[in-house]
């Protein structure tokens, strides 16, 4: 069995913003280290991947629920869902960000944490189409949520790359 990363530090600290039973997509979660966070803080997650072997070892926990789900050349399956919370790492594909934004339901957070140029000279991802620009993620939430905090730049653990990370919540507007 592979070991399993612990989950993200950025991943962790906001995980205290969600209410009781939160609902919340995991979305591309892979082996699952932020379903199994948040389904032991007694969240309702929803884990979603490409990858139906990386879902098997999540389908027994607590409060969590599996779906196989090609995001990038599937359909989208989540046209009328809304959850208190959507966590994505290490992910991106700028197509499905509006309709991340849209799962948020009022009230909703947002933990998002990938890649940015830069990272290039540590290794993968190097490809640009997966690599946000400096402030991007900033540009993408700009008059749809409130930024609770942000960062980029370099990171040593768990290894030595660049990052960009937000938390954001939407307002008292509603869904987009």
């Amino acid at each position: 069995m592979t070991s399993i990363e612990p989950a993200s530090p950025w991943v962790e600290r906001f995980a205290s913003l969600l209410s009781a039973k939160a609902s919340v997509l995991d979305l591309a979660c892979g082996h699952g280290r932020h379903t199994r966070l948040l389904s032991s803080l007694g969240h309702k997650v929803e884990a979603v991947d490409c990858d139906a072997a990386l879902l098997e070892p999540l389908a027994g926990l607590s409060g969590v629920t599996t779906r196989c789900a090609d995001m990038e050349a599937g359909p989208w399956p989540y046209f009328s869902a809304a959850y208190d919370a959507v966590i994505v790492t290490r992910y991106l594909y700028r197509p499905l960000i509006p309709a991340i934004l849209r799962l948020l339901d009022t009230g909703g957070i947002l933990i998002y944490e990938t890649f940015m140029v830069g990272n290039e000279v540590f290794g993968k991802p190097s490809n640009p189409e997966y690599l946000l620009r400096s402030g991007e993620l900033l540009d993408l939430v700009k008059g749809r949520l409130t930024v609770v905090a942000f960062e980029q730049g370099r990171v040593d653990l768990p290894k030595p790359a660049m990052i960009q990370r937000i938390c954001a919540i939407r307002g008292q507007t509603g869904r987009l």
